[in-house]
């Protein structure tokens, strides 16, 4: 018993020994401050210790490395998609326009309110509907997108389009484009689209070349000022369209719409190597392509220093450079002067939504035999490149985007009894023949 009480007595002394012990050692290794002290309140380390640097680097590693899995899963999955696709024929180019909008990205819509154009002739003019288109239902447009009255400005539409675009082969998008703080008459502006267009583009890896439309006051001097902007700002993106001319120049390719608006000696000031003022040899250069509407603009373009013609226009017939008999001649002449020949072609024309008075320039696209007539028409010229007009120009009804049927208060054309689908596959088959001749052409 006596041996009991006095290892009591020993045990009872050494517990509160080893505790303070406990304590001291924990309070060398832990210092007031530290997160594992505690006073009543919980206090946070906005410096952490270099363990606490490791756990988060460790934890961040481990996030880093889900998130590479995650972004590879995706990749792959996108690789498998694109695999789906024919190859992009980077000689195909698509007139692209990114000036339209909704409610819920823009706050309203945009172009597809587009108004009903008056006629010039007074008299003319009266006998015809005027006012704005009302949207979702009733849209400036005698076709219906699949995708509705969309935004240019929606993620989704974008990847939309992109994927459209690779189904039918095609390898670079030419975009409408108006300068910063311009627009165009019934939109708004629109090159902060840009930079969310050209990351989409790359993704599925085609081309953005830029459309450079009639902004008001557009002259020699900031014609250059603009192409510098597009150069400087977007030309080191991998999709920022550039070609290698027979000298041997990666340069970018510029589509000029209504260059006629210029006279030859005002361009000659930008595009000529003679003049001072000239954007040749600098590293603002590039491939200017200038709008042949009239016979004479051919001699035209050639004194204004333009590296070629592109003929825009889907109705055969509307202009010299648009008729389709003349595009053998007119890349005749393109050979003898060292230029480029790009023929626009497309699959019909109807404005009337927008021209309600404008009948004569329709073109019916007789379930597809007009689109693949011009496409024929433009390889028996033997082109550098062939242009599309358009993949949504919807006013004008060129578009080879998705359509579908529609009723309502509107009545709207589709392309049945063919697919939404089948301008994409008639362009896909299209691209590959032009690939092929292509090759046959060099050998």
């Amino acid at each position: 018993m006596a041996r009991f009480r006095l290892k009591s007595c020993i045990g009872f002394i050494a517990l509160p020994l080893l505790v303070l012990i406990i304590t001291l050692v924990l309070k060398a290794f832990f210092p007031e401050g530290s997160p594992f002290h505690s006073s009543g309140e919980v206090k946070v380390n906005l410096r952490p210790t270099a363990s606490q640097n490791q756990w988060g680097y460790n934890k961040k590693s481990e996030q880093t490395k889900m998130n590479d899995r995650a972004q590879s899963d995706t990749e792959a999955e996108l690789e498998s998609t694109l695999r789906k696709f024919p190859p992009p024929n980077y000689y195909l180019h698509a007139f692209y326009y990114v000036w339209y909008g909704n409610p819920r990205f823009d706050g309203k819509y945009i172009h597809w309110d587009h108004p009903q154009l008056p006629h010039w002739d007074a008299k003319v003019a009266q006998e015809y509907p005027q006012g704005r288109h009302k949207p979702p239902d009733d849209i400036g447009a005698n076709y219906y997108p699949s995708l509705g009255p969309y935004s240019s400005r929606d993620p989704s539409v974008l990847e939309a389009h992109m994927q459209q675009l690779r189904t039918a082969g095609i390898g670079v998008i030419a975009v409408s484009w108006y300068p910063p703080s311009t627009k165009d008459d019934n939109g708004e502006q629109i090159d902060d689209i840009m930079p969310s267009l050209l990351a989409v583009a790359h993704k599925y890896h085609i081309k953005v070349a830029f459309h450079i439309e009639p902004y008001k006051g557009r002259d020699e001097f900031n014609m250059f000022t603009n192409v510098k902007y597009i150069i400087e700002k977007y030309g080191e993106h991998p999709a920022f369209f550039r070609y290698r001319t027979n000298a041997g120049k990666l340069l970018p390719l510029f589509y000029v719409y209504d260059s006629y608006l210029m006279n030859s000696e005002q361009w000659a000031k930008l595009l000529k190597h003679t003049d001072s003022s000239s954007i040749r040899d600098t590293p603002y250069d590039g491939i200017f392509i200038a709008l042949l509407v009239e016979e004479k603009h051919k001699r035209e373009i050639l004194t204004a220093g333009f590296d070629g013609f592109y003929t825009y226009f889907a109705t055969n017939g509307f202009t010299y450079g648009s008729t389709q008999r003349n595009w053998v001649s007119i890349k005749a002449f393109c050979d003898d002067n060292d230029l480029i020949f790009i023929p626009s072609v497309g699959p019909g024309y109807i404005d009337t939504s927008v021209r309600p008075w404008n009948f004569k320039n329709t073109r019916n696209r007789i379930n597809g035999k007009y689109y693949e007539t011009s496409l024929s028409a433009a390889l028996e010229s033997r082109p550098d490149f062939i242009s599309i007009t358009s993949f949504n120009e919807w006013h004008e009804g060129t578009q080879i985007e998705t359509a579908i049927p529609k009723t309502g208060q509107s009545v709207y054309l589709d392309y049945l009894p063919n697919k939404p689908t089948i301008y994409l596959e008639i362009t896909r088959k299209w691209a590959a023949i032009f690939g092929g001749e292509r090759r046959r052409w060099q050998d």
